[in-house]
């Protein structure tokens, strides 16, 4: 798409007409040749359908070149408040899931979550890889303490 101000405002008020609701966006830096970029984003594929039929009926008015749909990819997130403070979380997620063989598609951050989209036939592995990873398979039994902070 033209990778000018308003472009993705014009993408995401049609998603939003559609009632989608969208999880993950990720834009890439545009190409200087063209003054083109891409866009991407998660949405459930449920909503899918309806949301490339709007998209698709107002590609001309967006002006963008291509709508591609992948309905068989998976999101494996990373997700705890000690990630602001303790360096290697994101190191100890890529690391093994390149150890395990499984290709990142898309990666989203936040100070308290690193999601990656990768493929869906992957995700279990990845899961299992990961949990090893970051030592959640040991024989010592997790204690979990929560409260209502009332």
């Amino acid at each position: 798409m033209p990778d000018v101000p308003g472009k993705a405002a014009e993408i995401f008020k049609i998603v939003s007409k559609s009632g989608a609701n969208v999880d993950m966006i990720v834009q890439n830096v545009s190409a200087a040749s063209t003054g083109r970029t891409d866009i991407s984003f998660t949405l459930s594929k449920a909503d899918a359908p309806v949301t490339i039929k709007a998209l698709a009926a107002e590609k001309s008015e967006v002006g963008f070149e291509n709508l591609l749909h992948d309905d068989q990819i998976g999101k494996l997130s990373v997700v705890g408040a000690g990630m602001r403070t303790h360096s290697g979380v994101s190191e100890i997620l890529f690391d093994a899931l390149s150890k395990g063989g499984i290709n990142i598609e898309m990666i989203s951050t936040s100070e308290i979550r690193i999601s990656v989209v990768l493929r869906g036939s992957d995700l279990a592995e990845a899961a299992r890889t990961v949990h090893s990873a970051y030592g959640l398979d040991s024989e010592i039994e997790a204690v979990v303490h929560a409260g209502t902070g009332r």
